[in-house]
């Protein structure tokens, strides 16, 4: 902090980043995006001589998963893997179950993870899924996957919808990101990178 009691910034690899020191901390650093420039934490007990190199590292981890972020979130990617999805699992409880035409992102779905239209076979997830884990992205593609087959979401939906493994986890990751957000707590809970400090 300045004496102004405003935030110093410092330029690590082209980033602008504010370190700062989290009593809350004890073994771990943390990092995040934050309102444009990375914010540090650092727990109390990490020597002001390495501040430089921790910096350093967290903002290559918080770069390096942005990276991966983005490139794996393309509509290739996402056609991709809704191939990998109807092959691991859907074909063998539907075996004719058809391949979608286009998987894309879209960023004007604001009240649902996913739609689907049948007839034209295209598959559209909301950009709010963009940040979170891979596993999650999966369970809402193989869902739309599923309504190529099944448009409602009855008993046979449910059956077919089941061989995702990670149906019941998904569901309730997804419940409890809408629940936080109802509350107003919109902030990122994924969004810290955590390394260990020895």
């Amino acid at each position: 902090m300045t004496q102004s009691g405003e935030p110093a910034f410092r330029v690590v690899a082209g980033e602008r980043v504010e370190l700062r020191r989290n009593t809350r901390r004890r073994r771990n650093a943390a990092a995040r995006r934050e309102e444009g420039r990375i914010v540090v934490e650092l727990p109390p007990a990490v020597p002001p001589a390495e501040e430089e190199e921790w910096l350093a590292r967290m903002v290559d981890l918080v770069q390096r998963r942005e990276k991966r972020r983005r490139s794996a979130h393309s509509d290739e990617d996402l056609m991709r893997r809704a191939r990998e999805l109807h092959t691991r699992y859907l074909v063998s409880v539907a075996p004719d179950a058809p391949l979608p035409q286009s998987v894309g992102w879209v960023d004007n779905q604001n009240r649902r993870w996913g739609s689907c239209t049948i007839g034209a076979r295209t598959i559209r997830l909301s950009h709010r899924l963009q940040g979170m884990p891979d596993w999650v992205v999966a369970y809402v593609l193989f869902h739309e996957l599923v309504h190529l087959v099944e448009a409602g979401h009855g008993p046979a939906f449910r059956r077919l919808l089941g061989a995702y493994p990670r149906t019941a986890e998904a569901e309730a990751y997804l419940q409890g990101w809408s629940d936080a957000v109802a509350r107003g707590s919109d902030e990122d809970a994924a969004g810290d990178i955590d390394e260990d400090c020895h």
